[in-house]
């Protein structure tokens, strides 16, 4: 089965039957053209007119275009109501699948990507749907019943009719044989501008506020050039040929073959000159809808493509839940059990690691930029699943919680924190959209961002983004205040002060002491003196942890810790040192 079968499988049984009669008003295109041609005939040949035969052929070719009216507008509801519940039931397989794919994969996968198959992609369908399977249906259908209708008036000026049909078609088999290739570097270049815009309007404040506008707004015009460059180099070896088809399917082109051909028959006897009129006035019926055939089989090859990069992303395979679990939640207790995780087959970035996270206790990993710290926090809240070994919660293996379950269980506030383009109090709300007026606004006082919302004009109904623009370290509360509403009691924390400023850093840590209250949690410092007081601190490098212990015995035992210990306190003029 094809791609594009594929993709559109749930609305073929619609499809069909809308064919079936685009066929029918197609055969009655002719009608009209027919009535014209054979009232001329009738003219042409002399003697007296048949005044019911003429009224007869005047009923006939209004009723046929009646008739066309009535399909075209039956055909065409029927194909976009299908396409529009295609593209309904597209987007929410695409929400719900990616919902269940690896978090990480996101991560991997730039947001201009995703743009661009969730949108993009998703409207390329609909010209197929809507409109080219009926086009294509016209385009074959109309000339065949216009060329039967003319075999019958003369078959020997048939051939000189089709004569710039075939022309045409052996331009465009020349002109499409490289299509392939260059669309895929057009889509590919295409993809690049969506990733290029999307980067550059997110980081637009960054930019202002650090003076990087060059290179900034370098990286988006190299994107925009290189996407010129590809669309120029697939136009520019249509342009001739495309011309000379245009020309050769001009309806002018096969009137005056026909009427240089038809009159030298005539002349010659062999056909009557009353016989060309048909050919003249049915040739537009013949040139026009090829053109629309070619227009159709581009939008097919899109289509296809569209199609193809629609089913890699339903094909992306989803995190297992072999089994339905559910561990109790009070006391909860996390163990890593022999777990590596590689993200290629060829190097791993954690291995063999074993670690408890004991109930209500801190755990600190600590670590030089590439130890594996990020990557094994990420797998608590299944961005990943581990390579080998695995996680369990309360010993119940994660893969087997269900996952709506397993995210009531784990909180996780990341580095690189996304507010959804909605009010502040949706945004807060993500985790308990059940929650009061009450428990949000306590939820926002703990994460000590209440106040910078009062302060705005719509307060908690301030729309993020358009109405409300935070900084990184306010974003960063933001997100606190969501984990602390879901009131998970496992969560998960990775570089919880990074985008803060030295005021605003107190005020996250105040928030963090907040979180971390009754809850297990799993924390990466980049800053040695905010995880002093962990109840257990992991040394990792190399992707394995060499240290374990608290604070005052890893500072005894003169290992790694000690030397990253030492270079804090050596460092006067740099009392918050990152490790990195």
């Amino acid at each position: 089965m094809s791609d594009v079968k594929r993709i559109t499988a749930t609305v073929s049984g619609r499809i069909r039957p809308a064919c079936a009669i685009q066929a029918v008003a197609a055969i009655m295109a002719t009608g009209p053209y027919i009535a014209i041609a054979e009232l001329g005939i009738m003219l042409m040949r002399g003697g007296p007119l048949d005044a019911a035969r003429t009224w007869w052929i005047v009923a006939l070719g209004a009723l046929a275009l009646l008739l066309r009216l009535c399909c075209l507008l039956l055909a065409s509801g029927l194909t976009h109501l299908a396409d529009n519940d295609l593209q309904l039931h597209l987007r929410q397989s695409l929400a719900k699948h990616l919902s269940r794919v690896p978090l990480g994969w996101f991560d991997d996968t730039h947001s201009g990507h995703v743009k661009k198959v969730m949108q993009d992609d998703v409207l390329a369908i609909h010209y197929l749907v809507g409109h080219a399977y009926t086009d294509r249906i016209s385009a074959i259908v109309t000339p065949a019943a216009a060329l039967a209708y003319l075999g019958w008036i003369e078959w020997r000026l048939v051939p000189i009719i089709l004569l710039p049909v075939i022309l045409t078609m052996v331009i465009y088999w020349v002109q499409f044989r490289g299509i392939g290739q260059m669309m895929s570097r057009y889509n590919k270049a295409l993809a690049g501008v969506n990733a290029a815009a999307v980067e550059l309007v997110q980081g637009i404040s960054v930019v202002k506020t650090f003076g990087l506008k060059n290179r900034s707004f370098q990286r988006f015009t190299n994107a925009s050039n290189e996407f010129a460059d590809g669309f120029w180099e697939m136009v520019r070896g249509q342009l001739s040929s495309k011309a000379a088809a245009d020309l050769l399917l001009s309806p002018i082109t096969s009137i005056v073959l026909v009427l240089v051909a038809g009159l030298t028959l005539a002349a010659n006897q062999k056909v009557a000159v009353s016989d060309i009129l048909p050919f003249i006035v049915l040739a537009p019926a013949l040139s026009s809808p090829f053109l629309v055939l070619t227009h159709t089989q581009s939008e097919f090859v899109q289509a296809n493509r569209a199609a193809r990069r629609l089913l890699d992303v339903l094909d992306l395979p989803v995190l297992p839940q072999e089994k339905n679990q559910t561990p109790r939640l009070d006391e909860p207790r996390i163990q890593f059990e022999d777990v590596s995780f590689s993200y290629d087959e060829r190097t791993e970035a954690i291995r063999n690691i074993n670690l408890t996270l004991h109930p209500r206790t801190v755990t600190a990993l600590v670590g030089a930029s590439g130890a594996g710290k990020s990557t094994l926090a990420h797998l608590l809240p299944r961005f990943w699943d581990p390579t080998e070994g695995r996680i369990t919660l309360n010993g119940v293996d994660l893969r087997h919680i269900d996952r709506d379950h397993l995210y009531r269980a784990i909180g996780f506030v990341f580095q690189e924190t996304q507010l959804l383009h909605a009010t502040v109090r949706e945004n807060i709300v993500l985790g308990r959209t059940g929650a009061s007026e009450q428990q949000i606004i306590q939820a926002a006082q703990q994460a000590q961002i209440h106040d910078r919302i009062s302060a705005l004009a719509s307060g908690y109904n301030t729309m993020v983004g358009s109405e409300g623009v935070f900084s990184g370290g306010e974003a960063q509360r933001i997100a606190l205040a969501r984990t602390l509403l879901a009131d998970t009691p496992v969560v998960v924390l990775d570089e919880a002060t990074a985008f803060a400023d030295p005021d605003c850093a107190a005020e996250v840590q105040t928030a963090l002491s907040t979180l971390v209250e009754k809850r297990t949690v799993l924390v990466i410092a980049h800053r040695l003196h905010t995880v002093m007081e962990a109840d257990q601190i992991c040394v990792m490098s190399g992707g394995q942890i060499v240290e374990t212990g608290r604070h005052e015995d890893l500072v005894a035992r003169k290992g790694i810790y000690a030397e990253l210990w030492a270079v804090l306190r050596a460092s006067e003029q740099h009392p918050e040192l990152v490790l990195e």
